[in-house]
Formats: C-alpha cells, sequence, structure tokens
C-alpha cells in the first residue's frame, strides 16, 4: 500500500514538479526585479504605509524581519513584517511585496469575507493535519476489524481535505492581495508604467506558487481516495 503506486507518479508528481518550479520561477523574478528601482525612490516600507494611508488603515505597524521573502501579515499582532530585501530597498519586486502585504492589513480593515474565513479555519486546518496520517495509519493497523478500520482512515482522509479546503480559501486572499496592490501602486502613482511590470511579475509569480500549493493538496487528497476506495472494495 505504501510501495510504488501509480497514482503518486501521475497525480502527485507532476504537481510536486510545478512546484518547485512555482518556487524557483517566484525567486528568481524577485532577483531579477529587486535590481530595478524605482524612479521615485521609494522603499518597501514607505510604499506599504502609503497604501495603508489611501485606504484610510490607521494603527498597522510596519517592521522589519529576517530572512528572504518571509514578508507577512499578522493579523493577531496588526504587523506588517518586511524581510530584510524588502523593507529597505527601492526595487520594483520590494515595493510589489510590500504593497501586497499592505493589502492584506486593508482586507483585515475592511472586512473582506474571503480573509476573515480563511482565519477562522486555520485552527480546524491545524488540528487535521496533525491528525490525518495518525487516523490513517490507525484504521490500517486496525484493518483485522474489517470496515470498521476505515472508519479512521475516512477520518483521516477528512482531516487531510482541510488543507485543501484552507488552500481553496487563500487562493481568491492572495489574489486579491495582489489587485488591491497594484491598484494603489498605480492610483498612488508610486511606479511609473514601466515600473509596475517588474512589480506585477513579481506577485504573478508569488500568486503560481499559492496555485501549485492547492494543486499538491488536490492531488494528494485524490490519490488518498483513490488508493482506500479501491482497498474497500
Amino acid at each position: 500500500m505504501y510501495g510504488f503506486d501509480w497514482t503518486y507518479l501521475v497525480l502527485v508528481l507532476p504537481c510536486v514538479i510545478f512546484s518547485m518550479w512555482a518556487s524557483s520561477k517566484v525567486n528568481s523574478t524577485f532577483k531579477k526585479y529587486s535590481t530595478q528601482y524605482s524612479a521615485r525612490r521609494l522603499t518597501g516600507a514607505q510604499a506599504a504605509q502609503r497604501v495603508l494611508s489611501a485606504n484610510g488603515v490607521s494603527g498597522v505597524r510596519i517592521e522589519r524581519i529576517s530572512g528572504e521573502l518571509t514578508d507577512h501579515y499578522d493579523p493577531t499582532a496588526n504587523v506588517i513584517r518586511l524581510s530584510d530585501s524588502v523593507y529597505d530597498n527601492p526595487s520594483t519586486a520590494a515595493i510589489g511585496v510590500a504593497c501586497h502585504e499592505a493589502g492584506h492589513a486593508v482586507q483585515y480593515a475592511q472586512n473582506y469575507s474571503p480573509i476573515k474565513l480563511r482565519a477562522a479555519i486555520v485552527p480546524l486546518t491545524n488540528i487535521g493535519s496533525k491528525l490525518a496520517m495518525p487516523l490513517i495509519l490507525l484504521g490500517i493497523a486496525l484493518t483485522a476489524l474489517g470496515n470498521a478500520s476505515f472508519f479512521f482512515i475516512y477520518a483521516g482522509i477528512a482531516c487531510f481535505g482541510l488543507s485543501l479546503v484552507f488552500q481553496l480559501v487563500t487562493l481568491p486572499v492572495e489574489f486579491n492581495a495582489s489587485r488591491r496592490a497594484m491598484a494603489a501602486i498605480e492610483q498612488a502613482g508610486l511606479l511609473t508604467e514601466e515600473e509596475q511590470k517588474g512589480a506585477k511579475k513579481t506577485l504573478s509569480a508569488a500568486a503560481m506558487t499559492y496555485v501549485a500549493a492547492t494543486a499538491v493538496a488536490l492531488s494528494q487528497l485524490v490519490r488518498l481516495l483513490i488508493i482506500f476506495g479501491r482497498h474497500d472494495d
């Protein structure tokens, strides 16, 4: 059951390769446009603040965080954390990433439903990810009990399915944050029309990583259903 299986080769492996490509693409794209500096010389942190101000959002701190592409918005602390390569970098890539994170802060401030839903299901997703494999393994260990063992197996698959739900909810959240970022960049004149291409390409590459993560979660869920569905026959 856990040896070579065609379902992994056909379903999961292509999605894993796609995920690896997406991760490599976002890194190379960010690196390329991190040296394309904006004419206005605004840093990532300054650009993020402009987005917040333009949307009437106040009280959000902007802090530096170590690492590369570790940028995120923390709703519990109401803080936008920008990595070393974004915080004080005046490049089109840095401005795009910073404005994207500011877009998340605006989403919370404006009660954007999908991001509220994502925040609400995070605890369930964390629990599900921890219980999924133990429940499946328990079901396999109890195969002597017949059909009763599949209660645990399918409960584990259901828990794993929560990760797919999370990824599906994440997609509109991330795409919307990028749209907000690009709209703010254009309306506030943070970048010229030519410079906007660098920010847009950086955000598009980042978006593909979320698409890839969703594809991997979906393929793994389908694989589990195929494997244990046929063993239930």
